[in-house]
């Protein structure tokens, strides 16, 4: 038996469990957003919940929503994981200690990060009351709205918290790869430390600092947890506002929520391809 063969013997159980579990609810899911429940008496497909979910003007919003948590996000974290990880990367005392530090939130889960950003920038949060303590605003409700914001500043503020160190330490490792030889080289010639960045050092990380930033998109658009916590009533983010339709009282919802459903893992999925011809065109 060849190697393959061994391998994909050994990963059939996994796989077996990945196939039946997220590609049956996948399936499941899509056939429920065509209208069809039989245990509902629905039983003859359609396209009626994917019209009323593209007619409702509260998917929408929560759609334009989601897009802007996932594209701010994603933009403020690689701009600063591309700062951090080329100041990183120069040889300065503590360099260990701040790369440690750097990286020091990747263990912790986002919902532990979401409820910090809860106690920390609401407007009965320490900030609030630390801006009150030093008579800054009168009292902590003046505090400026960072959470449960139509904007979603907290639910982007905990985005970046957490993905710039996922990023960041992709680029380390890309930086780690390529050495200093190529911007050696234009620094002889005549660049400035600045086109070296730009001209030499910049395009050799743009794969990797692309696909590490669809990653984190396809995340934050598709993720629920993170937009409940942290999220308004109104405006709600789409996986929020999913989640709200499939478990409402009235069972005729479900199609709708399957139907908002396949639209969030459509985009993923796009994002998730774009993701893979990036890798495979830096493996070449």
């Amino acid at each position: 038996m060849s190697d393959r063969w061994k391998i994909l013997l050994l990963l059939a159980p996994a796989m077996l469990i990945i196939g039946v579990l997220f590609f049956g609810a996948l399936a499941t899911g899509l056939v429920r957003s065509f209208n069809y429940m039989p245990v509902l008496g629905l039983t003859e497909p359609s396209l009626e919940a994917y019209a009323a979910v593209f007619s409702s003007p509260a998917f929408g919003r929560s759609l334009l929503l989601s897009l802007h948590i996932a594209l701010t996000s994603t933009l403020l974290s690689a701009l600063i994981a591309l700062w951090a990880a080329v100041l990183l990367r120069q040889s300065f005392p503590g360099r260990r200690i701040a790369t440690f530090l750097f990286q020091l939130n990747l263990t912790v889960p986002h919902i532990v990060g979401a409820i910090g950003i809860l106690y920390l920038f609401s407007q009965s949060g320490a900030f609030a009351r630390l801006a009150h303590a030093t008579s800054l605003i009168a009292r902590p409700a003046e505090f400026p709205a960072l959470v449960f914001d139509p904007y979603a500043i907290g639910i982007i503020l905990q985005y970046v918290w957490k993905e710039v160190p996922f990023i960041g330490l992709i680029l380390l490792a890309n930086m780690q790869a390529i050495g200093d030889d190529y911007e050696s080289a234009a620094r002889s010639m005549g660049a400035s430390r600045w086109q070296a960045f730009r001209h030499v050092l910049l395009p050799m990380l743009m794969p990797g600092l692309l696909s590490a930033s669809i990653l984190v998109f396809a995340f934050a658009f598709g993720a629920y947890e993170i937009p409940a916590i942290l999220g308004a009533s109104f405006p709600q983010a789409l996986p929020v506002l999913a989640y709200k339709s499939f478990t409402d009282v009235d069972l005729a919802a479900r199609p709708e929520a399957m139907a908002m459903a396949m639209v969030i893992a459509g985009i993923s999925a796009v994002m998730i391809l774009a993701y893979l011809r990036l890798t495979r065109r830096g493996a070449r």
